[in-house]
């Protein structure tokens, strides 16, 4: 008798054991459902082992003994097909509701099979020190719902491979092709016993691809990783868990040397390892998640880390961090481990504004705020894709020739049911997630495409004001992006005028000064937009190569209200005419207004006194009127 096969196997799969139970682990269902499928097919190599000393000595052996082990190795093969069904179905059905009742549904076609296999007839084949098996009804049976089993497995990793991670479709698709294979062998050639093998080895493929849990570990903290963070938080919520979360979000202190942050960051973890009940996550480079199952421990817990950073960290306690604390008491606020990242990014990213102590408690109105967001973000997305972001041209007067040469180009979007989208409710969130480079783009080409399709002398059109963001001032091909759109329309580049803030040159002052040159070079020219709000200096004008600067609406409205604005504004005129530079004056509302900034020499008057933004066509017909 040859049991070399299956002694492979157990060696094999004890090994793994071996590693398998020596690791931390995240508690995931998925986890216990691969160390199910594991310990059945342990037992299942070595039922076959014992199977074959059975019909060995079944001479010797009472038969009812021999056919319950026999029937049990059966069985056992019967049962391993079944787990690993179980095993994909879990990345399908998320909620507990829902993966119950497809489990039970194939229990009850297996309860069947794994009855007949104890009760059909089975026969043994023993060849004196060769060959050892089974055949008959039972193993038909046992073969045939292995297969429905099996079939079910590919059935649910193709047809719902969008749902289910795709190493762990590729690892057990392998595995049920090899034993596939190794049944349809063993079936045809009886003698060739290598289904417990096949096994052993898809099981491995299994191991090594997914399901060592070195692979959810943070190897320098120990702490669990961002991966395994994901698939804990799915678990969760598809068991409708109640839960809460505190986030950690670290800052390096200042003095602290390189070579003592990493042994003050494994004393934090160590510390924080103490915590009963939790797991702990490193989510980012600076960034600690706790889960906690129990809300009284969460409270209970954060005053005492509290306390524990006041005291300080190292050797001699001198070592001072203060985190960031994001806390979320009910994380069912949201409903998928997504949804509760973004909520912490989003908190994260306004921290300082939400919170008015060192802790920001998350709750339902932020909540709020974070879903609006991403639904204007979502509206932005959709006006880009189907072509809902239009031009508006509001008219600039100039005071020396009396009527409008120029105009300020301002984005506009529509949404889903056409209506239009004020600029202040998205081109904040456009500029914190990057679609503000985008919507420039647009802005720009049809600027640009309106301008070439126009005689511009006819309507006394000099140049159009474009705004840059400060998202688009710190875009290194800015530069390339906008000379390209021109030469595709072949533009002149003295219809163009850029706006750049004070803000803008503040963040990114080299890679707008490099990209002001470009244009410059190419015969674009530059105006300083906002003048007199945010950090205002009048430096900025001396740093920066711009031909206009801009007042801005609310230091326009200053000058009439506050007499020392006054004096302000009229230094900042003073200093800038002398420099030799025009001045747009934004927000003139009433012909008072209009008056004083003409006697005053303003170059140029934008504002409602004039006209609103206006869409092309009526543009178009505005300057017609106008520039009689």
């Amino acid at each position: 008798m040859d049991i070399k096969i299956q002694c492979c196997g157990i060696v094999l799969m004890l090994v793994m054991i071996y590693f398998y139970s020596r690791q931390k682990k995240v508690q995931l269902n998925t986890e216990k459902a691969f160390w199910r499928v594991f310990c059945v097919t342990l037992a299942c190599i070595s039922l076959d082992v014992i199977s074959l000393y059975a019909i060995k000595y079944i001479n010797v052996l009472p038969r009812i003994l021999v056919s319950i082990i026999c029937r049990a190795y059966l069985t056992s093969l019967v049962l391993v097909a079944l787990c690993s069904l179980i095993y994909i179905c879990l990345d399908v059905y998320k909620k507990r509701s829902e993966y119950r009742k497809v489990i039970f549904h194939w229990l009850y076609i297996a309860a069947p099979a794994a009855i007949l296999i104890f009760v059909l007839p089975i026969h043994y084949q023993h060849k004196e020190g060769t060959v050892y098996y089974t055949y008959g009804p039972a193993v038909f049976v046992t073969y045939i719902s292995a297969f429905v089993f099996l079939l079910a497995t590919l059935w649910y990793s193709a047809k719902e491979k969008t749902k289910i991670n795709q190493r762990r479709r590729e690892a057990v698709v392998f595995w049920m092709v090899i034993w596939i294979g190794a049944a349809w062998v063993q079936f045809f050639f009886n003698q060739l016993l290598i289904v417990g093998y096949a096994c052993a080895i898809g099981i491995m493929v299994v191991y090594l691809k997914l399901e060592n849990p070195e692979t959810n570990l943070d190897r320098k903290t120990g702490l669990f990783n961002h991966s395994a963070l994901m698939q804990y938080l799915r678990q969760l919520y598809g068991k409708e868990e109640n839960f809460s979360v505190l986030s950690l979000i670290l800052k390096q202190p200042k003095m602290l040397q390189a070579n003592n942050i990493d042994d003050i960051e494994l004393e934090l973890v160590s510390y924080l390892f103490r915590i009963p009940n939790v797991l702990l996550f490193k989510n980012s480079g600076d960034e600690i998640i706790i889960v906690f199952l129990n809300k009284g421990d969460a409270e209970k817990w954060i005053t005492i880390l509290d306390k524990r950073f006041y005291r300080g960290w190292g050797v001699d306690l001198t070592i001072f961090l203060q985190p960031d604390w994001i806390y979320i008491p009910d994380a069912n606020v949201v409903s998928t481990a997504e949804d509760i990242l973004y909520l912490m990014r989003y908190a994260r990213e306004n921290y300082k504004e939400m919170a008015d102590k060192r802790m920001l408690s998350i709750d339902k109105e932020i909540v709020r705020q974070m879903r609006n967001e991403k639904e204007i973000e979502q509206m932005i997305m959709d006006a880009i894709e189907k072509n809902r972001v239009e031009v508006y041209y509001q008219p600039i007067y100039s005071t020396k020739e009396h009527q409008f040469t120029s105009a300020e180009a301002l984005v506009r979007i529509r949404d889903s049911e056409g209506k239009m989208v004020p600029p202040g409710v998205f081109i904040d969130i456009a500029e914190q997630n990057g679609m503000i480079l985008k919507l420039g783009e647009i802005v720009f080409e049809k600027v640009c495409r309106f301008l070439k399709g126009i005689n511009t002398g006819q309507y006394g059109i000099h140049y159009i004001e474009v705004n840059l963001s400060v998202v688009q001032c710190a875009f290194e091909h800015l530069a390339e992006t906008y000379i390209n759109i021109m030469e595709k329309h072949k533009l002149s580049p003295k219809l163009i005028n850029l706006e750049i803030t004070e803000s803008a040159s503040l963040s990114a002052k080299k890679i707008l000064l490099d990209n002001m040159k470009v244009l410059m070079d190419y015969g674009i020219r530059f105006s300083l937009d906002d003048f007199g709000t945010g950090q205002s200096n009048l430096n900025y004008i001396v740093d920066m190569p711009v031909d206009i600067v801009k007042f801005d609406r609310d230091m326009t409205r200053a000058y009439f209200e506050n007499g020392r604005a006054k004096y302000v504004m009229d230094a900042a005129m003073h200093m800038i005419q002398g420099m030799k530079l025009k001045i747009v004056s934004e927000g003139i509302e009433t012909e008072e207004q209009y008056k004083t900034m003409e006697a005053l020499g303003i170059s140029y008057i934008q504002g409602y006194y004039f006209s609103k933004p206006l869409p092309e066509k009526e543009f178009l017909e505005f300057l017609t009127l106008q520039n009689k």
